[in-house]
């Protein structure tokens, strides 16, 4: 196993896993945020055209349940998107206050540019893995997540 660099501090050293997973996402987030805003895109903003590429006409409340975030982080987003002429946002017929977000043509022109970014991130993303490593360490990480997310509270040792 490689060393990381720079070291782990001490602080730090009985928890290895998860300072490399912290590691790991900030390098990631890092390098993904670069090729969004290539594409004048926030961090964020690719996942939430990647579900209304799949299924446009969602709620603001159906696409807050998509990507996991809070819902001033996406309301914010969806402004954002809007302002950029990505997307447009209009009230239910059946309930006024319920947004419906549907795509432009623009943000329909997106579909490629974030797929091969998406296709390039995972490229160098898995650049020194194996196939196997790679569906292997898929895998772990959606079993960590698992894990995470049905911890159960309070946890030992923590004040």
């Amino acid at each position: 196993m490689p060393d990381p660099t720079p070291p782990i501090p001490a602080t730090a050293s009985e928890g290895q896993m998860s300072y490399a997973i912290f590691q790991l996402a900030r390098a990631h987030r890092g390098y993904a945020a670069a090729m969004l805003r290539e594409m004048d895109l926030h961090p964020g903003q690719e996942l939430l055209l990647m579900h209304l590429l799949d299924r446009d006409g969602q709620t603001q409340s159906e696409l807050l349940e998509s990507v996991g975030l809070d819902h001033s982080t996406v309301s914010k987003s969806l402004r954002r998107m809007q302002d950029a002429g990505l997307l447009m946002r209009e009230p239910a017929d059946h309930d006024r206050r319920v947004m419906i977000v549907h795509l432009t043509d623009k943000g329909r022109a997106m579909r490629e540019p974030i797929a091969a970014m998406w296709q390039a991130l995972e490229k160098t993303t898995a650049r020194n893995l194996s196939a196997r490593q790679a569906e292997s360490f898929v895998r772990t990480a959606y079993a960590i997540a698992d894990a995470i997310n049905s911890r159960a509270l309070p946890q030992e040792g923590l004040k």
